[in-house]
């Protein structure tokens, strides 16, 4: 018994509708940026991540973040934070949706979308402001 060309109609139209792996945004994450495009750089301590902060469009604009889990932290002869982080990300943020790369091996089509529709909340890092200014 063969199935109707309905059947394999239907079926086919189905699987088209499923999402990939990683979710169901339709747009691909980009590679990270050159350091060149970073303009802040946050040490998150209740998470131990190391977050880099770019502005793709040269504005100033915080629009691709990329979060490292920090092995370990220490403070130079300086007094400088000196953070050894791993090699990859274990969070991207970009467009509007967080990604997440468990295997911290780059962007290389494996990252899952971890949430969509969200904001990058720099507040969390910056909550003040004196006379009006940004701490």
């Amino acid at each position: 018994m063969t199935p109707s060309p309905l059947v394999a109609s239907i079926l086919a139209f189905f699987l088209f509708l499923l999402p990939g792996a990683g979710g169901w945004t339709k747009e691909i994450l980009p590679i990270e940026p050159d350091l060149s495009t970073r303009i802040e750089e946050h040490y998150d301590h209740e998470a131990r991540l190391f977050l880099m902060l770019y502005s793709l469009h040269g504005n100033g604009t915080i629009d691709y973040v990329t979060g490292r889990l920090v092995q370990e932290y220490s403070r130079s002869s300086f007094g400088n934070p000196v953070y050894q982080t791993e090699a990859y990300p274990l969070f991207y943020w970009w467009n509007h949706t967080m990604y997440n790369d468990p295997e911290q091996d780059g962007v290389n089509g494996n990252e899952r979308v971890y949430q969509e529709n969200m904001e990058f909340d720099i507040s969390r890092y910056k909550p003040c402001s004196f006379n009006g200014q940004p701490c």
